[in-house]
Parts: structure tokens; sequence; C-alpha cells
């Protein structure tokens, strides 16, 4: 998300008038790739390009090409096959072997539907958006390249030109909202043409609340901002530094912290170092959906908690137990404030990922799951 959001920034500050870009979008990959298919990369015509594509290997390369592709005003595809021995082919000696497709689409910022205005229009949603790409046709008159269309709109019935393969679109849409994963896919149509379309899923960014005022959340919000997370602080905001309201989203008087919205990509973790401050927090937070409550301390601090709700006569419910992380964060000999912010956020992305957090080395599975 935070490249998305990079990718917008810098689109909007292109002057059309003089200028032109293209985007370069990843819609496939077959075995192994340092980024995966979503990943962007916006180019100008000056040679300047925001995100990327792979490590740094094939920018250069996707950057002539994306030129040209504006100077011809048409969308591409450029294939780079790094399993290949070939010394003339792009990506050799990298050792990724892998195949990556790259579709490279001119930008028309006066069309609504061009591909960074859709990402315009969906980049502040608190729900999952699928985004649908053509990235092969034999009809390029009826469902050109590199055309894009949102899903879930109410209008994607309408938009979408090929009324024969619109209800496998449809199928493959909702398939991958419920998985919550992108694939592509490929229709042979009654012709015998060929279309093939990258059912692309984007998921809100990660908004993670902060209890707390004291100094070792300031490396939390710094090191949460900049895996691109949304960020809202909870504390008192009289006695904290300002620079605070800068790098937050949101600070939040603790007596306003009711009126924060939750929905299922945001998580809590308990800063404050009191205990009644703390534990308030944490009864609160049962209360609501939220999938993860982290609890900064030992593990004796929050039992006692357990203990307390349970003599009030509400003793914590299991499936409660199974979100609340305490102590928080990862097993990695955390020390000081970013350290320990360091683990928190990698225990957080595995929570989500529906990963152990172990050592990639120990993994018998790729990295990326297909």
């Amino acid at each position: 998300m935070k490249e998305i959001k990079a990718i917008i920034d810098a689109y909007q500050k292109i002057d059309f008038e003089t200028h032109s870009a293209a985007l370069a979008t990843v819609v496939r990959v077959e075995g192994s790739s340092y980024r995966r298919a979503g990943a962007r990369m916006l180019v100008s015509d000056s040679g300047e390009w925001i995100g990327g594509i792979s490590g740094g290997c094939l920018e250069g390369d996707a950057l002539k090409r994306a030129r040209l592709a504006m100077a011809q005003g048409k969308a591409t595809i450029v294939t780079y096959d790094t399993t290949d021995d070939d010394p003339y082919q792009i990506g050799v000696g990298l050792g990724c072997n892998g195949i990556i497709d790259v579709l490279l689409t001119p930008i028309d910022p006066k069309d609504d539907n061009n591909p960074v205005a859709i990402l315009s229009d969906i980049i502040d949603k608190r729900v999952p958006t699928v985004v649908i790409t053509v990235t092969a046709t034999d009809i390029p008159e009826q469902l050109p390249l590199g055309s894009v269309y949102k899903y879930g709109n109410g209008q994607f019935a309408t938009d979408f030109p090929l009324s024969e393969i619109q209800e496998e679109v449809t199928k493959a849409a909702d398939g991958a909202l419920f998985s919550e994963k992108s694939s592509s896919y490929h229709f042979t149509l009654d012709s015998g043409e060929e279309v093939s379309i990258f059912v692309e899923v984007i998921l809100p960014a990660t908004h993670i609340l902060i209890y707390g005022g004291n100094y070792d959340i300031y490396p939390m919000v710094q090191l949460s901002k900049e895996v691109g997370w949304k960020v809202s602080v909870i504390c008192n905001p009289l006695k904290v530094h300002k620079r605070l309201f800068d790098w937050a989203d949101n600070v939040i008087a603790k007596e306003d912290a009711d009126t924060v919205q939750i929905d299922a990509y945001t998580v809590a973790i308990l800063m404050a170092h009191d205990y009644e401050t703390d534990f308030k927090n944490m009864r609160a937070l049962i209360q609501t959906p939220i999938k993860y409550i982290g609890m900064l301390g030992p593990k004796k601090r929050t039992d006692k908690m357990f203990t307390k709700m349970e003599e009030e006569g509400n003793p914590v419910a299991f499936q409660d137990l199974e979100r609340i992380a305490t102590p928080v964060g990862l097993d990695i000999g955390a020390n000081t404030p970013e350290e320990i912010a360091i683990s928190i956020i990698a225990e957080i992305r595995a929570m989500f990922a529906g990963r152990s957090g172990q050592r990639l080395r120990l993994r018998d599975k790729p990295i990326y799951e297909s």
C-alpha cells in the first residue's frame, strides 16, 4: 500500500501538459522472483520512476520499454525470463530462476479509468478491492490490452464489455475476494480467440492503534509508518512531543478512544506502562471485533488482568485469549524500543499472513505461496 500511495502522489504532481508517464505492473510470476504480481513502478518521460518491479535489476530495461510505450501510445507486455541461459536475455545471471510478465501502460490523465486513477479511487477504502486488468487479448478493439476495471462498484456489469466471459470473470473476482489472493486467468472464446486477465486483490493498509504516550511509542509510530501502515495514537495529547502530530495519522485523546473505527485490518498495542490504564483499554478492546491485541510487559501482568476480569464475573473467553498477544512481539532478543517495535511489527505481519514467524531457512515451502 505504501508503494501505491507513493505512485499516486507522484502521478498527481506530473504536469501532463508537458510530460507523459506510464505504469509498469507485474501481472504474472512463474517460479521465483524478488517481487510478486501486483508490484508497480510509475515511469515518467524524464526517466524518473517511483516504485519497483524487481530488486533493481529489471527497472532499467523496463524504463526504456515504458518510454517506448509512451511514444507509441499503447500498452505492451514484456516477459523477463531469468531461467534462460541466453547471455543476451535481460535478467540472466540473477539467480531468481523465474519468469516475470510486466504490463507497460501509458497513462492518459483524461481517462478516469486509467490504472492510477482507479488506484486513487480505492486507496483509502477499508475493505478489500478487486482490480481486473487485461493482460493478453486477441480482440484489442473490444477488450484492449491494459484496460482496467474496478470490481464491486456496481458498475462492473456495465463497464466490462465482453458479456461472453463476464460470469466467469465475476466468479474469479468473488473467489479472489474470499481468499484475498490475486491470480491470473485465461479464457478461450467461442470464436477461438483468447483473453487473459489479472484479478488483483488490494487490501487496506494495516491500521495500528497505539495506546500510550511514553518515549517508546515514537519508534513504534515511525517504523509502522515506514512499512506503510496507518497509525493512530491514543494518549494525552498535551503530554506528547509535537512531532508525533506530524508522524501519526491521528492523535486521539484517550477519553475519545471509543470513537476509533475498528475493522478487519485494525490491530492494537497497549503501551501505557500503567496497569490500570492498560487493563481498562484491554477490557474495552475485547468487546470489539479487533483481531489482535498486543500487550507490552510480562505475561504475569496480563494474567493478573485475566484473574481480575474473572473475579468481576467477566472471564476472558478462549477465542478472546487467541486474540491477545502477551508478551507482544516475536522472540528476537529485542531490548531497545526500536528493536521491540521491530519484533511487534513482525509479529503483526506474520499474524495477517498466517505465518509462524520462524526463520525462512527452516521453511519447507516456497517463500511466496501461490
